[in-house]
């Protein structure tokens, strides 16, 4: 059953000055980036439709945090040198050392403040349903992130659902049941499901009646067949 009502949603859009990220041009590249780490440098490439690619660098513990808050969906104004000039970027690339999952390297895609780009935006269901709490399932969650389009200033930081509204095994949520701000487009399928509530294996399997019990037997009929096979073998 699709869910009509409307959703609860939390849209925190990007404040300018709570992102912002003071990098300097970068001299050494290739394999020599290790120096830089060594000194608590990443290195970071800013790159865009109009401008020239640039090779940067940045204070890795800033950067740590800048990554944590922005994402992929908050917009990061990005000044190289202390220039006059700053630049409305989001980070593309994040690449991590496989074994420390330190940050190695990031890539930074400017942006128009004018023009729409696409985003993935963080979904998130808060709380608790009541077919989990009372009646013992699971909440289940395909869809982590909402791909939308929209000006770089106007993408939501987070999407949250209410889990309360998802009353029993048959409620759902639907790609269709978000409701955002005017001006942010949804690029998924509008029948694309969130999240939903399943019930209890051995309910599901009462529920099923006769298939339950043909599932019951085709299970006992495997565990038949390898006594079979070992008796025989024996």
């Amino acid at each position: 059953m699709r869910l009509f009502a409307v959703i609860t949603l939390i849209q925190e859009l990007f404040q300018v000055d709570n992102l912002n990220l003071s990098v300097n041009k970068r001299e050494i590249t290739g394999k020599k980036v290790s120096e830089l780490r060594n000194d608590g440098l990443t290195p970071i490439h800013m790159y865009g439709p109009e401008i020239a690619s640039n090779s940067l660098q940045c204070d890795s513990k800033i950067l740590d945090r800048v990554i944590t808050d922005a994402g992929t969906n908050i917009p990061v104004t990005v000044n190289v040198d202390g220039g006059e000039q700053d630049n409305l970027c989001f980070i593309r690339e994040v690449q991590y050392h496989p074994v420390t999952n330190k940050v190695l390297h990031v890539d930074f895609m400017k942006v128009q403040v004018g023009k729409s780009v696409r985003a993935q935006v963080p979904i998130s269901v808060i709380g608790t349903s009541p077919a989990v709490r009372t009646m013992g399932g699971t909440l289940l969650q395909p869809l982590l992130t909402l791909t939308v389009e929209a000006l770089p200033l106007e993408i939501p930081k987070m999407i949250t659902l209410q889990a309360e509204l998802l009353v029993d095994f048959e409620t759902n949520f639907y790609v269709s049941d978000i409701e955002l701000d005017e001006g942010v487009n949804v690029i998924n399928a509008a029948s694309e499901m969130v999240a939903s509530v399943v019930a209890p294996r051995v309910e599901r399997l009462e529920s099923e009646g006769g298939e339950g019990d043909e599932a019951e037997t085709n299970v006992v009929g495997e565990e038949a067949e390898e006594s079979t096979g070992e008796d025989s073998s024996g």
